[in-house]
């Protein structure tokens, strides 16, 4: 089995990639899939406080930061490396890793790569599709529109966000509903991850004394966005050592 590189990221600030991130370690947990994560978020690391063990903070600057990354991915003993790239290290990381050779040795099929590009409900998160288009040809790169506010996603006209993401070729989509904010606010003052929220645990696994209506607000947005995550046919394409196909491609 090759091993699976997945970038979570965005130029744009606050279109809330990290919560994909976490929401993402928590998918493969609940499938039974080992998974170690990069938190490029220097020196704060926001996933490191949720994922303390599997996560290391990295500065992606860095180039022995890099080669942690990267130059484990045969030795690390777990299928999945997921990278959380901090606002603004979406481009540099992209032109970086074309540079160094490892966008290429990705579409040779060496390891797979994906990329998750998290779009905002503003027109900066658009003009980002273009600006990566250069780089995800061949690899597994999937939109997904994050709805962080009520704000009605792209709501000064929908036909301009069509025309944007059907310029970026092989792109798929999947939708991120908006969380309850309180329950939101619950499970990060807590420290915990959705999956111990739901599972009424604290950080070190013993019983909590969560919210049971927060909890029901957090599990039904955990399984809405589980359904989002199986159509990208992740698990699938961890057990057959393929790309994940045209699950999950945008109708647009």
């Amino acid at each position: 089995m090759k091993p699976v590189v997945i970038m979570v990221g965005a130029d744009k600030g606050g279109v809330g990639k990290t919560t994909i991130s976490r929401a993402l370690l928590d998918y493969f947990h609940r499938n039974n899939v080992l998974a170690r994560a990069f938190d490029t978020e220097n020196p704060r690391g926001t996933l490191h406080r949720f994922y303390p063990t599997i996560t290391e903070i990295i500065d992606l600057h860095n180039v022995a930061d890099q080669m942690k990354v990267l130059d484990t991915l045969e030795t690390a003993k777990v299928p999945v490396t997921v990278v959380d790239l901090k606002a603004g290290n979406l481009s540099y990381a992209l032109e970086t890793f074309e540079k160094i050779g490892v966008l290429q040795a990705a579409r040779d099929g060496v390891f797979e790569m994906g990329l998750i590009h998290v779009v905002g409900p503003a027109i900066a998160s658009l003009d980002e599709l273009q600006e990566v288009t250069p780089y995800v040809e061949g690899l597994d790169y999937t939109v997904a529109r994050n709805f962080i506010n009520e704000t009605n996603f792209f709501e000064w006209d929908e036909k301009t966000y069509k025309r944007y993401f059907s310029n970026v070729n092989e792109a798929r989509e999947i939708v991120i509903p908006k969380l309850n904010e309180m329950a939101a606010e619950q499970v990060d003052l807590a420290d915990v991850t959705y999956k111990n929220f739901t599972d009424n645990k604290d950080s070190q696994g013993k019983a909590a004394d969560f919210s049971f209506v927060l909890r029901g607000y957090v599990k039904k947005w955990c399984s809405e966005i589980d359904d989002e995550f199986d159509q990208l046919r992740l698990i699938q394409m961890l057990t057959s050592g393929g790309g994940s196909g045209d699950a999950g491609k945008s109708k647009s």
